[in-house]
């Protein structure tokens, strides 16, 4: 259970099992100055807001599980009250690790059928990203955004660079939401809890299985806010596409 529960009459799913999406905010935001990222502003509206309107907007998403630090569960609680935002039903508190937070999200998901496990501080997910890598994962059981790598990519061991470099066509640089079943998604993340390993998403504990993962096209505006200068970036591709709204482009 939630520290915190919205209450509500839950909307019955138009086919089968419904998508749940469990958003992970939960970091410490060490990289940004002692500000935690969720709650800066881009544009006047805050990170995390922006991110679980999103998934507020995307048809297919029935229901949001929020992972928070215990600390934030009132303060996202009232973001979803000052935006509006229904989807949202769970608010948990995370785990030490990326790991475990991913486990207690997919757990509080609940009855589903697919699980979106998508990162609270990338703002600039698009409710047809959404859609699209959902569309992928029905077809695979399993599905990535990625976006290709147009920088050169070398191996480096004791910052020295290593001989051979991976061919760049066969690269991408993975984002999220990543989508899975739902129990192919359980079963594949407390293998990993009881293995120890460390595994930087969702996508590389379900390959530990043995298992592929369908990468579904991408959005290169999709950015992960980290550091600070990305706060700025983030507002540039907002007014950038404010701009070429408004011209036509």
């Amino acid at each position: 259970m939630g520290l915190f529960s919205f209450f509500r009459k839950k909307k019955p799913a138009e086919s089968g099992k419904p998508l749940v999406a469990v958003v992970l905010a939960a970091g410490s935001s060490e990289r940004m100055g002692g500000a935690d990222k969720q709650f800066l502003p881009i544009d006047g509206v805050p990170v995390l807001a922006r991110t679980l309107l999103a998934f507020e907007a995307a048809p297919s998403v029935e229901r949001v599980v929020v992972i928070t630090r215990s600390e934030r569960v009132i303060a996202v609680q009232d973001l979803c009250r000052e935006y509006g935002i229904r989807k949202v039903t769970e608010i948990v508190k995370g785990g030490a690790t990326r790991l475990e937070s991913g486990l207690i999200g997919a757990d509080a998901a609940g009855d589903c059928g697919y699980i979106s496990v998508h990162d609270g501080a990338r703002p600039l997910v698009t409710p047809e990203l959404i859609e699209r890598v959902y569309a992928a994962a029905q077809a695979h059981s399993a599905a990535i955004p990625g976006v290709p790598v147009t920088d050169t990519v070398k191996r480096v061991e004791k910052k020295l660079t290593a001989k051979g470099m991976p061919p760049r066509d066969e690269l991408v640089a993975v984002q999220t939401p990543q989508i899975f079943d739902a129990d192919l998604l359980r079963g594949a993340l407390r293998k990993a809890a009881a293995s120890g390993g460390e595994f930087t998403d969702d996508a590389s504990a379900v390959e530990a299985m043995g298992m592929s993962v369908y990468v579904a096209e991408g959005d290169a505006k999709n950015i992960k806010i980290t550091r600070p200068a990305d706060i700025y970036i983030a507002e540039a591709l907002l007014f950038a596409e404010r701009d070429g709204a408004e011209a036509g482009v």
